[in-house]
């Protein structure tokens, strides 16, 4: 449905001097497809590229070097109006946090009728009934359309921005950390809800998180992210239960978990910067498995089954199946 190929975004920074201004790598060679009907958990800690890929996705940011395809269609070859038409409406989005994300002055009707006026879809009537299936869709009682964000609770504020990001039918949703903000108890009803949504209407779903231990329950494919580089995918289950890469084997060691028992992986040594990423592999210099080899250039993709693949030159390979993850919950 979508994928990107070699995907390069570089912002300008402020440092640099009034001549030169420096580069900040935000994602490097960044390839990811996401096919109709799956979860795909892009998962790393703050500043690593995440939201960055999310606007890629969604056609909010365009790449300085790459490709992103849509159907097979260059995404950046299209008109304005043919992004807008047949890519803004193919694709939802859902923020991280729900009372930002929704205009505080409009109510919960005209907030969900907005996406469906600017594309003009259907007649008034028809756009009322939309309005109110949606409402519908995500568990919220009739009377919420006349609310204003404000007096909704935050767990209710997502389900609105969820509907909102299903108004117009759309075959992918990029959810970028959408229970961050909520309580521990409504993040469940808000997860719940997505993977529900997935089931009953065939949506493809990105669900962005730092939180690797919940992704893993969720999607079926994972990709860790670490300084702007993939550095690790797979089936959820293989990643999570066999990872091949030390920053993987690092995220599920800081997350704890009720099924399984970790030893914390304590990482030492200078975060690299973005702007002047180290040489070769960009996690050298807070792996307690580095040495020269890993210095000299970003290490070349080592592969595994179903399509398990990483860039480590000292990968931890694993030596036996990895059961679904889903069949050990």
């Amino acid at each position: 449905m979508i994928r990107l190929d070699g995907v390069h975004v570089r912002h300008k920074a402020r440092s640099g001097g009034v001549f030169r201004r420096d580069a900040v790598h935000a994602l490097t060679d960044a390839t990811l497809e996401v096919e109709r009907g799956e979860i795909v958990g892009l998962v790393g800690e703050s500043g690593c590229g995440k939201s960055t890929l999310a606007r890629v996705l969604t056609g909010l940011q365009k790449p300085t070097e790459g490709r992103v395809g849509f159907h097979g269609r260059d995404l950046w070859s299209m008109s304005a109006a043919q992004r807008r038409d047949d890519f803004g409406s193919a694709v939802g989005v859902v923020f991280q946090d729900p009372s930002t994300a929704l205009n505080p002055r409009l109510t919960v009707r005209q907030i969900l009728r907005d996406p469906l006026d600017v594309h003009k879809r259907g007649t008034r009537e028809a756009r009322e009934a939309r309005v109110e299936e949606l409402l519908d869709l995500v568990g919220l009682p009739g009377h919420t359309l006349a609310a204003l964000p404000g007096q909704l609770s935050g767990g209710q504020r997502q389900r609105v921005a969820i509907a909102r990001a299903l108004a117009l039918e759309p075959e992918l949703i990029v959810a970028d950390e959408p229970t961050s903000a909520l309580d521990v108890s409504v993040r469940a009803q808000v997860l719940n809800l997505l993977v529900d949504l997935r089931e009953r209407l065939g949506l493809g779903m990105v669900f962005i998180s730092h939180d690797i231990q919940t992704v893993r329950y969720l999607a079926d494919r994972l990709a860790v992210l670490y300084l702007g580089r993939i550095v690790e995918e797979g089936r959820a289950a293989q990643v999570a239960g066999a990872p091949a890469h030390p920053y993987t084997e690092a995220l599920l060691s800081a997350t704890p978990s009720l099924l399984e028992t970790t030893e914390r992986i304590v990482l030492t040594g200078p975060v690299p910067s973005a702007t002047n990423p180290p040489s070769g592999c960009p996690f050298r210099t807070r792996c307690w498995k580095a040495d020269d080899a890993c210095a000299t250039v970003f290490p070349a993709p080592g592969s595994g089954p179903d399509g398990h693949r990483w860039h480590c030159v000292h990968p931890q390979i694993p030596t036996s199946p990895v059961p679904s993850a889903r069949s050990t919950a």
